[in-house]
């Protein structure tokens, strides 16, 4: 089904591109790419004359006929929105099936981020890694960006001689010239615009299978290599229930500096990962998991617009959890996860305005990053998990099977879902009762709920309901060694934990009791530390903020930091801290990850220089003494991962 994307102001419906060729000079100095994008289109009108492509903070050079070299006219329209960038209309000759585009970014752009030496762990070169989703690729290059336009592309990456470029293609060969290389890489399988990636920097790589590869500073190399051992055993459970062969031809992962904003994102061929996933001990290696599984749902079959973004996320959500679940050979593996993701639901739900919290988000012409959340994710799971019990287990990992290989390389939108579901399950009486009207449009929790098997999660509500009897019926502190544990059991435990206490926050000697015998303050987990940071908040622990501070400005992982600084706005002790801790380190954070913690804070971002001003706090000369502070007295992983 075609439906019109609001986030765009290309014109596909008219001409669409099909092929991009991008030559890109990387300029370190200057911070910005020297570039052209050449395109082949495909005239939908048959007389459609102008191609509309999205734009955003680029500088247009020219744009020509590469056949001849002859100059095109075209025309730049800024939009009154600011994240939809500046509409590029392009007059094209009659025949022509090819555009060239020369261009330069700006140190404006939101796609990409440049580090200084300091901020990487070999502190000799500058970095730079890009990120697209969701409607961010319009500043890296002219495009037409929206997940219902798909395209194969080649690229040209000229960098210096002391670098390396990775890109979410196959690396096709590398030329070694007089201080420079020129990287080529290819991608085959059409994708959409946001699945364009690229880095650039100090790295190296490291082999774990023939098709399998991980990359990343020479000093995270092997940590990450053996971090990610497992990804070639997650690939080939993924293609066993997807019932299709792995079509991208490598998997290789990207460990990166710690300003990354997410936990992983799926670009083709390089997955890129956070490095608060080097748990040492592989115990966040779900994230991996379901960043394999966007190779099917997501990078394969795709949401025809960002309205439509739980087809992406619930399933890549719902594949990850069968593959960890063979992983670890019990089914009710499956169930314990997401009983930790229904809690971050419950989470979300309280921080989400109404409209947001439906399965079909109605973004319009807003910006689909400011209805990015678990939703999709949790509730698109639930939603799955739902028909799979209203079907049977076996019957919907059949249905699944069909599904990919239906819509493999193409775009849909739930609509297409539903009638896809009904029509293999056809003759089935039952499903008149499915509701879902309910499930697509209601904000709020889900209308029903399967019931999870609870085994797992057994121990860890227990622990839990003691230290809740310690804090409010003077119990002794329990003896229970958690020392064997796994992380999720642990994780479980504080989830359980905040969900007891969300009303009535733990009294300052139950937390240093707790800490005093697991030592969650130290934790080399980031999961752990992030649970435990935000019950010290709760409960006004001035002890953690230290400890707090350090983890929200040594890391950029929006899961972890956007949460932990509306916590401490919102708390007694943090108010001002918060506000002064982004404003002395906003520049670290990715510009998405920035935007989105100005937003939670009520900061605002005047243009174009892009800084952040705060009307209201008088108490910036706080944070140099609290960094200062956590410089000489913090050791915990972070800094040492950093």
């Amino acid at each position: 089904m075609t439906e019109h994307d609001q986030t765009s102001l290309g014109n596909p419906q008219e001409i669409r591109v099909t092929h991009l060729e991008w030559s890109v000079n990387v300029d370190f100095e200057a911070m910005i790419f020297r570039a052209t994008a050449t395109y082949e289109i495909e005239r939908v009108g048959a007389k459609a004359n102008v191609l509309i492509m999205d734009t955003s903070h680029l500088m247009i050079e020219n744009v020509s006929n590469p056949v001849d070299g002859s100059a095109l006219q075209y025309k730049l329209v800024k939009n009154e929105k600011e994240h939809l960038g500046t509409q590029l209309s392009i007059q094209l000759p009659p025949g022509a099936k090819r555009v060239a585009i020369a261009y330069r970014t700006t140190t404006a752009s939101s796609a990409i981020q440049w580090l200084p030496p300091s901020q990487t762990a070999g502190k000799r070169h500058p970095y730079l890694f890009t990120q697209c989703q969701a409607i961010h690729a319009r500043s890296m290059l002219p495009c037409q960006d929206q997940p219902g336009v798909k395209m194969t592309f080649d690229a040209r990456v000229t960098v210096p001689s002391w670098a390396v470029c990775v890109m979410s293609g196959v690396l096709v060969r590398k030329d070694e010239l007089t201080d420079v290389s020129v990287f080529h890489w290819m991608q085959k399988v059409p994708v959409s615009s946001y699945l364009i990636a690229m880095a650039v920097g100090e790295i190296t790589k490291k082999d774990i299978s023939e098709r399998c590869a991980i990359w990343a500073e020479p000093a995270l190399v092997d940590v990450a290599a053996d971090e990610f051992a497992q990804s070639e055993e997650f690939l080939q459970i993924a293609e066993s229930i997807a019932g299709m062969p792995y079509v991208w031809g490598r998997y290789d992962l990207l460990c990166l500096p710690p300003s990354f904003p997410y936990g992983g994102m799926e670009n083709p061929c390089l997955t890129f990962v956070t490095p608060t996933l080097l748990a040492r001990d592989r115990s966040l290696a779900d994230v991996v998991a379901h960043e394999i599984a966007h190779s099917w749902t997501g990078n394969l079959v795709t949401n025809a617009t960002w309205d439509h973004f739980w087809l992406n996320e619930g399933w890549t959500t719902w594949f990850q959890r069968k593959i960890m679940a063979r992983i670890h050979n019990d089914d009710r593996f499956l169930d314990f996860d997401a009983i930790g993701g229904y809690k971050t639901l419950q989470d979300t739900m309280k921080e989400m305005p109404p409209h947001y919290q439906s399965l079909v988000l109605p973004i319009g012409d807003n910006d689909p990053d400011d209805a990015y959340s678990s939703v999709a994710y949790e509730k698109g799971f639930n939603f799955l998990y739902y028909l799979e019990k209203y079907v049977g287990k076996a019957s919907f990992e059949s249905f699944f099977q069909a599904y990919v290989k239906a819509f493999a390389s193409k775009t849909l939108t739930s609509n297409d879902f539903k009638d896809f579901f009904l029509d293999h399950f056809k003759g089935n009486s039952a499903l008149a009762r499915i509701q879902w009207d309910k499930w697509f449009y209601e904000p709020g929790m889900p209308p029903e709920v399967p019931t999870f098997d609870r085994t797992f999660s057994e121990a860890s509500e227990k622990l839990a309901e003691e230290w809740v009897d310690v804090d409010q019926k003077s119990a002794p502190v329990p003896k229970r060694d958690i020392k064997g544990w796994t992380s999720p059991q642990i994780t479980c435990f504080l989830d359980s934990l905040q969900a007891r206490t969300a009303s009535k926050p733990l009294k300052l000697s139950t937390l240093k009791a707790m800490d005093d015998q697991y030592n969650f303050s130290q934790s080399q987990n980031a999961e752990i530390l992030f649970r435990f940071c935000e019950i010290s908040i709760a409960s006004e622990d001035q002890s953690m903020l230290m400890v707090i501070v350090y983890f929200i400005t040594s890391q950029g992982r929006m899961k972890f930091v956007r949460p932990l600084y509306r916590a401490l706005h919102e708390s007694e002790m943090g108010k001002d801290l918060a506000v002064d801790a982004f404003l002395k380190n906003k520049d670290f954070y990715h510009p998405i990850c920035a935007k989105m913690i100005a937003s939670d804070l009520k900061l605002t971002v005047t243009k174009p220089s892009n800084e952040v001003v705060d009307s209201s706090s008088d108490s910036y000369w706080r944070m140099a003494v609290l960094v200062g502070a956590v410089a000489m007295g913090a050791t915990f992983i972070l800094s040492r991962r950093k």
